[in-house]
């Protein structure tokens, strides 16, 4: 069995993490960031989101000791020049949260007609076994809508419509969020990758 941490504390993406990976079978235990309070937060400056999942899964490796997986996601709306991408998390600004963050999206893109809302999730894991780095992306084209809907998911999802949906990714169950979504594309990637290089990682 391979033993992972999550360079995470979010429980939805663990829940999610969790989830893809036991469908596909894959015979690993997951650890999370609240095991090794220890481990100082890692700062996201790199300009782009290969970079800080790169840079997170390194240092919780090598602060661990163990194999670490870490994603960095975010929204890119094309009205907006890109943004709010790497800054998707902290877009209203250092206290931001879910709320603001699509408060201020909605602001940015008040007059913006349906026709050209068009954006899409992106998402990069990176997982590291020390020095050993591997990076899978998963992404989806979508529209923002212009008041939030449903109440699952995190994020942006409230205001996600994937392509071929009248539905947000926050009105979806998990299930059908995990069939389509960016992450999940990238968790499959990275799955097809463990269950084919299991004898490459340290197992414990």
């Amino acid at each position: 069995m391979i033993k992972i941490v999550i360079a995470s504390n979010n429980r939805k993406k663990v829940e999610e993490i969790r989830e893809i990976f036991s469908t596909m079978g894959i015979d690993c235990e997951l650890h999370t960031l609240d095991e090794f309070p220890h481990i100082g937060r890692v700062e996201e400056d790199g300009q782009t989101f290969k970079e800080n999942a790169i840079k997170k899964a390194v240092h919780v490796s090598k602060a661990t000791g163990m194999i670490a997986i870490a994603d960095d996601s975010g929204l890119e709306v094309e009205a907006l020049g890109g943004a709010p991408g790497v800054r998707s998390a902290r877009y209203s600004g250092p206290h931001a949260d879910d709320r603001s963050n699509n408060e201020k999206l909605l602001r940015e893109l008040e007059g913006v007609p349906e026709g050209q809302r068009h954006a899409r999730f992106v998402c990069c894991i990176a997982i590291a076994d020390g020095d050993n780095i591997q990076t899978f992306e998963g992404y989806v084209r979508g529209r923002i809508g212009h008041a939030p809907r449903g109440r699952g998911g995190f994020g942006y999802d409230p205001l996600f419509y994937p392509e071929g949906h009248d539905r947000t990714f926050a009105e979806m169950t998990d299930k059908e969020k995990n069939a389509i979504s960016h992450r999940a594309m990238a968790l499959r990637l990275l799955g097809e990758y463990l269950k084919e290089n299991k004898d490459r990682f340290r197992e414990g």
